[in-house]
């Protein structure tokens, strides 16, 4: 059991490791192109295209969840949980 569960404990971090080295290679190196056209001219910079783009989703997602939170925390609870509990009555299974 400890072995499994060293496995797969160490797994995640091994595969982690295999794609960072994986990522570096490919950006150093840059990726194959099997029909031998120029790509250069179709690339965009990482940032500030792709960041701006992740922080607006990052921002537009937790607006939703601080709305959920603050706004409407009842929104999605069961109904059931607004019945005021009775100890003399057990409940219906």
């Amino acid at each position: 059991l400890t072995r499994f569960f060293s496995l797969h404990f160490l797994l995640p971090f091994v595969i982690a490791g295999q794609v960072g080295v994986h990522l570096l290679f490919l950006h150093e190196t840059g990726s194959n192109n099997p029909l031998g056209l120029r790509s250069d001219l179709d690339k965009l910079p990482f940032h500030p295209y792709f960041s701006v783009k992740d922080l607006f989703g990052v921002f537009v997602m937790m607006s939703i969840l601080i709305w959920i939170c603050l706004i409407a925390p009842w929104a999605l609870g069961d109904p059931e949980n607004f019945i005021p509990a009775n100890p003399l009555v057990t409940p219906v299974h």
